[in-house]
């Protein structure tokens, strides 16, 4: 899935936080629990060197708490990366990661030193929530569109820790079809920017696949459907989408699919697992390998 959704402030966002960064001492990731993978920033890896960074996976009253569970322990496996679960159902919760700061720098602590965080997190993850939740006042604002903060705010946690906050950031090549398709299905891409039809179909075959349970119930099904296009015509008959002549609204009965999963209506799903996306680094050298032998093949017929 081929998108092109790079607003101007990201750029402008993405630009500040390469020239912030070396004056940072942790790193706080916001990711969207559903799709742990999809939602990181790869530009964060590049970045980031033996900087501290926990891995917030939020949302997680939306996810499959055994597959974030599994995800919190991949994430681990990584030296100086600690995660936390939360959702913004238990503020409780999210009131521990400034804890969780102090504990992963204790020499600052020890030595009375300002601890400089940083929070970076796809559009539509959920970070303004949780930097009002941790900072206890109405300091970003927050809604259910993408792309809300448009610049970079520093916040007092109290307790010797800043916090600057950045607007949210989608890189600009999403390499991998299927991370596109992930990102649009939660709503961190804009829908003016995607078919819905066809992120209806992704999501479909998925759920087929790995929720089937929660496809029959929640769309009262007798019979599961063999694949997507059954699928989306079975909610559309079920849910009214029909024109004239008997033809099916296609967009109208995706975004019925794609509304109820953003909220949680079909239940606890998460649309990735670890296993997979090492099966997608390894199809993602693939495609580099096959980009970079079409660029060269370009430059050779234009020397030619």
């Amino acid at each position: 899935m081929h998108i092109q959704w790079y607003p101007g402030h990201m750029h402008k966002a993405s630009k500040e936080m390469r020239q912030a960064l070396p004056n940072i001492d942790l790193i706080i990731e916001v990711l969207d629990a559903r799709i742990p993978f999809s939602s990181q920033n790869p530009m964060l890896g590049q970045l980031r060197d033996d900087k501290p960074c926990i891995k917030i996976l939020n949302k997680n009253d939306l996810a499959d708490p055994l597959i974030t569970q599994h995800w919190q322990d991949y994430f681990e496996r990584e030296q100086y990366v600690k995660t936390l679960s939360v959702s913004n159902q238990h503020p409780e919760t999210i009131q521990k990661i400034a804890g969780l700061c102090r504990k992963l720098l204790p020499e600052q602590i020890k030595s009375d030193k300002v601890i400089r965080a940083m929070i970076m997190g796809i559009p539509n993850v959920g970070k303004s929530t949780i930097i009002n939740i941790v900072t206890g006042k109405m300091i970003a604002k927050t809604g259910n569109e993408p792309a809300v903060t448009k610049r970079q705010q520093r916040n007092d946690l109290c307790n010797n820790i800043i916090l600057s906050d950045t607007p949210g950031v989608l890189w600009a090549n999403l390499e991998h079809p299927n991370t596109g398709y992930r990102l649009a299905i939660t709503g961190a891409i804009k829908d003016t920017a995607i078919a819905h039809d066809d992120v209806s179909f992704f999501a479909g075959e998925y759920l087929l696949k790995h929720y089937p349970d929660a496809l029959q119930q929640r769309y009262q099904l007798e019979n599961l459907p063999n694949n997507e296009a059954q699928l989306m015509e079975a909610i559309a008959r079920k849910r009214g989408c029909i024109v004239s002549k008997n033809q099916i609204d296609w967009d109208k009965a995706a975004k019925i699919l794609l509304t109820e999963f953003r909220a949680g209506k079909l239940g606890k799903i998460t649309l990735e697992t670890p296993d997979m996306m090492e099966k997608e680094l390894d199809e993602l050298i693939i495609i580099r390998e096959k980009r970079a032998e079409k660029i060269a093949a370009r430059k050779k017929r234009r020397h030619n």
